[in-house]
């Protein structure tokens, strides 16, 4: 898949230059410098370009011609795809910019370039990108400079700049890539193209990605989701702010969705989140040269208390513990350490320790089968023996079946270490928290793929009924529904209301009351009117016939003022539900994957801590069970101080009903569900209040 680009049998450069200082000629030189196959330099004005025959159009190559790289003005292009189309060529890189990024007029030739493209079943990579490389063909198709040696990671990033810094930063920190692709403004071939060609790529065993905005992000779940379930897929997502979602926008012209929203499709798809290109690298590196952790229990292996202490603190926050060390483990290390010396974890080995003393500690721990993961922390002292002590880690490294990862603490004393280490491809951090990230998240990817595999339910609904009010709610010309009316789509779903009535009169207000029961609720009732409170439309706590009147007229008559122009019904007569916990459950359409929604606990959690969390819809009941346990209040919906714990089964089955409603009805736009009062355990939940926004 997408050979074409990385195993090409021919290669033409359309736009290739005899000036040095042209794209043409970089990407003609790189090119050159390793590829096996034919090169054909396109030109009408030269004979030959780099000892290459040049030909005045790709219609005049006499062979087939597999990939062509467009280094023309974007003016040009139309006219060199079409020539491209003719020629058969299967892969073209759009290098040139002044595309979709530059604005209407480089969208409408953006979009002539796709439609020729399509016409002729060519793959696109760009436009506006800095090209492609293959290390191990190898192919360089761009015009970056690059000396790294073939290896084991693939790198994508949508920003050419950035990945152009990137590989010169691989050199420096001896990082080896296996592809390497800028994708630009992605008109054709994004993520889950390379995503799906990577998966099986037996040269590649981490996939890196940095993304500035996603096409499709249902489909990018999907690939992203399978992919992961091969190797490890790890991405930094910039925009994460409001400036820097409009600054995406006018750098590549992505519609950068809601921050939110790209957190809860990594979690779903398997993909580790980096929080910057730092952060990319430390976890790359993990993967890519290391045993995959098979637990979360950390041994220390240090030279120095603080440090170690340092490293114990991080582990807590990256879902690490310290491992308790088997007993055959301390014995073994307390004739062979000195007597200062601390035999259980952190194992110290004390600051006058040599390579030799690192490698007896090392060989034991190795074989505890309490541990998972192990970090080996050095300080410079003086009887340090850095490199020795750096080539000891890497012949442990080579061995062992659990993650040893190294921590070298200094600058110029340790450089010697640290150039050894990364020579060799041991993981190697300058401070402890960053080589424990690393190890997080080697464990969050190992606890992802060990997840119990679920599909989403189908609950047994009236999809009918709903589709018929939605459309009578067209008919009458509006899009908002009110709680009200929202009470049947709940029902039509399964989700528990409480007894309700509209009272169009004062009198019908009293009957409905004692029908239903005191203490009752009192809402105004109106289609115009979704936020009751904010108009002074709202009392709880209803005791008595007297109320119910004079809080009717009170009700209506605030809401006249407040809005005088909204259509009211009555008043909405409404069971008090006692006894409960407040949860919110809302929805609202993410422009990159849809259906995004959110669970957080009601009143002052939402309004004032903002406690809440986010899936994509559909999910399934494990997505849902982790959405709500990864509020961070929630362990008071556990049980705390005494209180019964909430039925927290009850509001997974809301959740996922709401997931399956706002699945069937893509044409709703806003949804929220508040409060949704959550009875003790095994006694259910009840929706008191629901609005909803059609598109």
């Amino acid at each position: 898949m997408l050979d074409m680009f990385f195993k090409p049998s021919s290669v033409a450069v359309i736009g290739a230059s005899e000036n040095p200082k042209k794209l043409g000629n970089q990407i003609m030189v790189n090119i050159i410098d390793g590829y096996k196959g034919e090169i054909y330099p396109i030109n009408p004005t030269s004979k030959e370009i780099l000892g290459h025959k040049c030909y005045p159009s790709i219609l005049d190559v006499p062979g087939e011609v597999e990939q062509a790289i467009i280094v023309v003005p974007a003016a040009a292009s139309v006219v060199v795809m079409e020539q491209c189309g003719q020629k058969g060529v299967k892969g073209v890189i759009v290098i040139t910019a002044g595309f979709r990024e530059a604005g209407e007029e480089g969208k409408k030739l953006e979009d002539q370039l796709l439609e020729i493209a399509k016409k002729y079943g060519m793959r696109v990579v760009g436009p506006n990108c800095l090209g492609l490389i293959d290390m191990w063909t190898p192919v360089n198709s761009s015009f970056a400079n690059n000396s790294t040696p073939a290896g084991p990671i693939a790198f994508t990033s949508q920003s050419g700049a950035l990945g152009a810094a990137v590989l010169d930063y691989a050199l420096t920190a001896k990082i080896d890539f296996s592809h390497f692709v800028s994708l630009g403004n992605k008109a054709d071939v994004d993520e889950v193209s390379l995503f799906e060609a990577w998966a099986d790529n037996p040269n590649t065993k981490v996939i890196m990605a940095y993304i500035e905005g996603l096409r499709n992000g249902p489909a990018f779940i999907k690939a992203a989701r399978e992919t992961a379930a091969k190797k490890p897929i790890i991405a930094v997502k910039s925009g994460r702010t409001a400036s820097g979602s409009k600054a995406v926008s006018s750098h590549t012209g992505s519609l950068a969705g809601s921050d939110a929203a790209y957190d809860a499709a990594f979690a779903q798809s398997g993909v580790l989140r980096a929080s910057s290109v730092q952060e990319l690298f430390d976890y790359g590196i993990a993967f890519a040269y290391q045993p995959l952790i098979q637990g979360n229990r950390i041994c220390i292996v240090t030279n120095a208390g603080g440090p170690g202490v340092m490293a114990t603190d991080a582990l807590e926050p990256n879902g690490l513990v310290l491992a308790n060390l088997d007993q055959s483990t301390v014995d073994a290390l307390a004739p062979v350490l000195p007597a200062a010396a601390n035999i259980h974890n952190p194992v110290d080995v004390l600051g006058d320790a040599d390579a030799k003393r690192y490698g007896i500690a090392l060989d034991i721990v190795l074989k505890d089968p309490n541990i998972d993961g192990i970090i080996v922390i050095l300080t410079p002292q003086s009887s340090t023996e850095v490199k020795e002590t750096a080539e000891i880690v890497i012949e442990r490294s080579k061995s062992a079946n659990k993650p040893i990862v190294a921590c070298f603490i200094g600058g110029e004393v340790t450089s010697q270490g640290v150039e050894a280490l990364t020579t060799a491809h041991v993981p190697t951090y300058p401070f402890p928290e960053r080589a424990i990230a690393a190890l997080g998240a080697m464990y969050r990817y190992y606890s992802w793929l060990n997840e119990p595999q679920s599909k989403v339910e189908s609950f047994a609904v009236d999809k009918a009924a709903v589709a018929d009010l939605f459309a009578k709610i067209r008919a009458d010309g509006r899009n908002t529904i009110g709680d009200s009316e929202a009470q049947a789509i709940l029902k039509a779903y399964g989700i528990t209301t409480p007894r309700s009535s509209v009272a169009a009169t004062t009198e019908e207000a009293v009957k409905y009351c004692e029908e239903i029961g005191y203490p009752v609720v009192m809402k105004i009732a109106s289609p115009d009117i979704l936020h009751k409170s904010d108009v002074g439309g709202l009392k709880v706590g209803i005791k008595n016939a007297d109320e119910v009147r004079e809080w009717f007229k009170t009700i209506i008559d605030r809401a006249k003022a407040a809005m005088p122009n909204a259509t009211i019904w009555g008043v909405q007569i409404q069971e008090m539900v006692q006894g409960a916990r407040e949860i919110i459950i809302g929805m609202n359409n993410d422009p990159q994957f849809g259906p995004l929604i959110m669970f957080g606990l009601g009143g002052i959690y939402v309004e004032v801590l903002k406690d809440v969390t986010f899936r994509v819809a559909p999910m399934t009941r494990l997505q849902a069970q982790q959405m709500i346990q990864s509020i961070r209040s929630y362990k008071l919906l556990t049980g705390v101080r005494g209180q019964a714990a909430a039925d927290i089964d009850a509001a997974t089955e809301v959740v996922l009903k709401v997931s399956q409603l706002v699945t069937d009805f893509p044409e709703i736009a806003e949804l929220d569900i508040n409060p949704l009062l959550v009875r003790e355990q095994g006694k259910g939940a009840v929706a008191v209040d629901m609005r909803l926004i059609l598109k």
